[in-house]
């Protein structure tokens, strides 16, 4: 494969490496340091100029200082005189921040202190109700946006082209003005529960939160079983507070799939909920395996046959922390769609078919 190039990040060198042996070349020579004032300072050790690049960078471990280090070689690749220049973004970073759903108050300042009632108690027209003698206005949230903030920020680096996987709201590829490739992790989760599950024919596929029913239906109908969701209701990020199912799970193998886990409370609710509703069994496959905080010793006490995770996100420490843990390799997904992107053919192929 004449003039192309593959560099890595340091947030994931094992995968790095699985796709560049895949496509029969070397990694780039790159250098990334610190200076001691912990900035970040990367050195390409190898002419670029005419080149087709790759950056292979995931959202993971120190996600500021990981994306921190694409950019900037993303940049020093550009005014290196690179042909092109394409951002390997395996974990998406801050891809859960696409959207401003927070309610807010604005209140006037008579003296006295603001309050309202909590969000179940507002009226049908969407007025907040207040107690008597205080004056205030509905007005919009002040969450912030931050996944079209990366978007900007890796398009003004120099980045012509992203290639992801799984994205948390596909929409996100709308944040782009360069062209988006999300791969899916559904060709692979399929080959596994085929292989791995003996009895995936009288399983039963169930989301998580009603966020996910797209995902589990398109599983649902390629493996010809039924599905079910639970329904999810947070008081604030990172924790639920109550749980409905929705389906009939009943002396099944029950499946749970979602995009990414990160402190697993719900995912270990959700098993739970699902035994109690008479499951045989319950796996949960995440394309996107955070597992921060106290998410190793949920699953350890959870009633999981087995926690299937792809390798977007280094997996070494986790499995040897929890024996439940197991991984999918995808670095043979990435090394096609490179492969295929650097020869100008469509990706299409690799929505619905693992690469051999």
């Amino acid at each position: 494969m004449p003039n192309i190039k593959v560099f890595s990040g340091s947030s994931h060198l094992d995968l790095a490496q699985r796709v560049v042996d895949r496509l029969g070349i070397d990694l780039g020579k790159v250098v990334t340091k610190k200076f001691s004032n912990l900035e970040t300072c990367v050195e390409i050790g190898e002419s670029v100029r005419g080149e087709d690049v790759y950056i292979v960078q995931s959202g993971s471990g120190e996600i500021n200082d990981n994306l921190m280090e694409l950019l900037i070689m993303i940049n020093a690749c550009k005014i290196a005189s690179a042909s092109r220049v394409t951002a390997v973004i395996p974990c998406f970073p801050y891809a859960r921040q696409d959207k401003k759903d927070k309610a807010g108050l604005e209140g006037k300042d008579d003296g006295s202190k603001v309050v309202a009632t909590p969000p179940q108690a507002r009226f049908k027209s969407n007025e907040w109700k207040f107690r008597a003698g205080h004056t205030a206005l509905p007005s919009q949230s002040r969450a912030p946006i931050s996944a079209k903030l990366v978007a900007n920020m890796l398009s003004v680096a120099g980045a012509d082209h992203i290639i992801t996987m799984d994205l948390h709201a596909s929409q996100i590829q709308g944040f782009f003005d360069i062209p988006v490739d999300n791969l899916y992790a559904e060709p692979a989760v399929l080959k596994w529960i085929k292989e791995n599950i003996p009895e995936w024919r009288n399983s039963i596929i169930v989301s998580p939160d009603a966020g996910g029913a797209k995902r589990v239906t398109s599983i649902a109908d390629r493996l010809n079983v039924e599905f079910a969701l639970i329904h999810k209701e947070r008081r604030k990020a990172n924790e639920v507070a109550s749980m409905v199912l929705v389906g009939d799970v009943k002396d099944r193998i029950a499946i749970l799939v979602d995009d990414m886990a990160d402190t697993c409370g719900t995912i270990c609710h959700a098993a739970e909920k699902l035994m109690d509703a008479g499951a045989t069994k319950v796996y949960a496959i995440l394309t996107h395996g955070i597992f921060s905080g106290p998410a190793i010793s949920r699953i350890n006490n959870a009633c999981f046959e087995a926690v299937v995770v792809t390798n977007t996100i280094p997996q070494e420490e986790h499995m040897r922390d929890c024996p439940k843990i197991q991984c999918i390799d995808v670095s043979m997904m990435f090394a096609e769609a490179v492969r295929r992107t650097h020869n100008g053919e469509s990706v299409s192929y690799l929505f619905s078919n693992v690469p051999y």
